[in-house]
């Protein structure tokens, strides 16, 4: 960027530097080098103006950024809400399946417990009725030999 002259009054610089006892040489090879410190060190209203342009770029650039980031955070938020919801509906799902399963082992468990139930039922009832008929036999037996002995 070119520099533009910082205004500085170099002859009245020069003669207080000759007042106070600096040759007219000197005071003005003084005056040169402060006029270029001047220049290269200090900022003038159009570096200013340009550092200004590059900050309100920047501004522009971070506003782009932060509204760039609350969209993908936005977006993130509800893909993250539907994948929740998602979960939530597979798991209800699976616990209803797991619910139905269970239920469904169960009744099969006690239809296998009843029918169990049952065939023990009727094995105690034929073994009694054979253990009866058994001893029918036996006291008939005895009688008929009781009979015949009396």
């Amino acid at each position: 960027m070119a520099q533009e002259a910082i205004p500085f009054d170099t002859h009245r610089f020069v003669q207080n530097l000759v007042a106070s006892g600096f040759t007219e040489t000197q005071a003005e090879a003084l005056a040169s080098e402060q006029i270029n410190l001047l220049n290269s060190n200090l900022a003038t209203k159009s570096d200013i103006a340009a550092v200004l342009a590059e900050v309100n770029s920047l501004k522009s650039d971070v506003e782009i950024l932060r509204i760039s980031t609350q969209s993908d955070i936005e977006a993130l938020r509800l893909s993250t809400r539907s994948d929740i919801e998602a979960l939530r509906l597979s798991t209800r799902s699976d616990i209803e399946a797991l619910r139905l399963s269970t239920k469904s082992d169960i009744e099969a468990f006690q239809l296998s417990t009843e029918a169990k139930i049952e065939r023990a039922k009727y094995d105690m009832v034929k073994w009694m009725i054979g253990a009866m008929v058994a001893q029918s036999a036996i006291i008939i037996s005895l009688s008929v030999t009781l009979s015949k002995l009396l």
